[in-house]
């Protein structure tokens, strides 16, 4: 066979040659609408990778991105890697000493900048140094003096750029943990593996995306690839349409109907906001035809999966890690599991799911593996060709991976005969109370289910008797009231006495990290003095 490099910019040009016309829809800041194409998407980039080039850009250069979802950092993502760099994104909602320590570690060297975050690295500028800032211009408004003006560095371009003969093992992009525990590690991605991660992503029991599709990129870009999404959309030609930071439930819903949208992404609290918007304003939108969301981040509750389906609205779960580059399974029903009672049904796809073509999945309790029983718990395993073989620059976590080569998650699982887990918690968040077991997310998604629940995060709080108990924190929806009786009756009906939270807290909101996970260190050590009643 011919040994032929699987690049990121195989799949741009690709774009050109078959999909030219199709369209790459951005709504900015301001809320206007930008249309242009992937023959646009292709010219800008290469006019990126030549400017970059000609800046002095060398192989292995770290340039960073602060920007939202929008079609000039889909030029970034294809334009840097077709260069010889190594796309940075910089998650914006991070704390700036955060956000400059990442920075410094990656030892990023140029930076694109959306103008509306020019505030933003304001905070970091005199803790990092950048040797040069273009910034992207939405507001029209004058560039401050040490910065530059992205526009200029691609008209530098003279149309002369002739892609670099790349490995598919070089770096082509990086992205850092969250950082929930201990210092944020950086992942770097391999442009093999990110072109294999894209055609999994394409198969029709992973997202099935194509040409037909109109697909909205939700998550966010700077975490995680965007999920993958943005590459396998423009493999497969499908238009994409980017929300910026407009992603509200009714920018969401009038994006979806005015776009005829088929596939989304996004973390679950993004589509409890759609369905509030959609019981809140009855007729309003009329989506033209069904919509697949994959929504992953975090456990997506049944009760949100059961009130969006009459909508026209089918989530699917998907579960991966920044160190899955980041997709890993994919939940759908086999054709056994459609034959099921529809309260069956919906038990199934709140699982995880099965691992992706070329994904390999293992729990291991004790040093053992656990059988594949859909009951017995272990921490779950991962490797395969889009799996981080180490973190950048990090030795000391050099333990997440084991001597043979698998990649620790961190997450307790089960797994089914037929291969799908279902994450039972994450490792540090399981509660352990009288030497037994309890499963936060089990509980939350429960909580989820009662009408008058928002939002609910179940911690463990130390007690003196056993060991642990479970606390709920709630958020109730808007005009709704529960007590906490009531909700500790309701239940009872799915867990036994002692599986229930001991005391229930209500509250505004629920802290959560930068991409939207419930922030439950945060949980713990606010309650961590909590006084239990005898």
């Amino acid at each position: 066979m011919m040994a032929f490099p699987l690049t990121l910019s195989t799949l741009l040009e690709r774009a050109r040659q078959v999909f030219a016309s199709v369209e790459i829809v951005s709504r900015r800041p301001d809320r206007s609408i930008v249309r242009t194409t992937y023959s646009e998407l292709y010219r800008r980039s290469r006019a990126l990778a030549e400017g970059l080039q000609r800046v002095g850009l060398r192989r292995g250069d770290r340039v960073a991105t602060l920007m939202w979802n929008h079609a000039t950092h889909l030029e970034a993502y294809f334009g840097i890697p077709a260069a010889g760099g190594v796309l940075h994104t910089l998650n914006l909602r991070l704390h700036p000493d955060e956000l400059a320590y990442i920075v410094n570690h990656a030892e990023d060297r140029f930076l694109i900048v959306d103008d509306v975050l020019l505030p933003l690295l304001d905070k970091v500028r005199d803790k990092v140094n950048f040797e040069r800032v273009w910034v992207t211009s939405f507001s029209g408004a004058q560039l401050p003096q040490n910065v530059e003006s992205y526009e200029a560095l691609l008209l530098e371009a003279k149309g002369g750029f002739a892609n670099p003969s790349l490995d598919e093992n070089e770096a082509a992009a990086m992205c850092y943990t969250s950082g929930t525990t201990g210092k944020p590690k950086g992942v770097v991605y391999s442009h093999r593996a990110m072109v294999l991660h894209s055609f999994a992503m394409a198969l029709p029991d992973a997202c099935a995306m194509s040409y037909n599709d109109t697909v909205l990129q939700v998550s966010s870009m700077f975490h995680a690839n965007g999920w993958g999404f943005p590459y396998t959309a423009t493999m497969v030609g499908a238009k994409l349409v980017f929300p910026g930071p407009n992603v509200d439930g009714e920018s969401l819903l009038d994006l979806i109907c005015a776009e005829g949208v088929t596939l989304a992404n996004g973390v679950p609290t993004v589509w409890i906001g759609v369905h509030d918007a959609l019981e809140k304003n009855p007729g309003r939108w009329n989506l033209q035809a069904p919509l697949r969301v994959l929504s992953a981040g975090s456990a997506v509750p049944e009760s949100l999966m059961r009130n969006l389906d009459p909508h026209g609205i089918r989530v699917f779960q998907g579960w991966g890690m920044t160190e899955t580059t980041p997709l890993a399974t994919m939940s759908h029903l086999a054709p056994e599991e459609r034959k099921q009672p529809a309260d069956a049904q919906f038990q199934i796809r709140t699982r995880q799911g099965r691992p992706m073509p070329f994904v390999e999945l293992r729990a291991m309790s004790q040093g053992r593996e656990v059988p594949w029983d859909g009951i017995s718990l272990g921490e779950l395993h991962i490797r395969g060709p889009w799996i981080a073989a180490d973190y950048h620059n990090f030795p000391e976590a050099r333990d997440r991976w084991t001597e043979d080569g698998w990649f620790r998650t961190g997450d307790v699982v089960s797994i089914y005969p037929n291969g799908c887990i279902r994450i039972a918690d994450r490792a540090k968040d399981l509660i352990k109370s009288g030497g037994e077991w309890i499963s936060s997310v089990d509980l939350e998604n429960a909580l989820m289910s009662h009408p008058a629940v928002q939002e609910a995060a179940v911690v463990g709080v130390p007690h003196p008797k056993w060991q642990e108990r479970p606390l709920a924190v709630v958020v109730c929806r808007n005009g709704a009231q529960v007590g906490a009786g009531e909700l500790r009756e309701f239940l009872a009906a799915k867990f036994a006495k002692w599986q229930l939270p001991d005391a229930i807290v209500f509250a505004q909101e629920i802290p959560r990290t930068s991409v939207g996970k419930f922030l439950k260190s945060r949980l713990r050590e606010q309650f961590a003095d909590w006084k239990w009643e005898p």
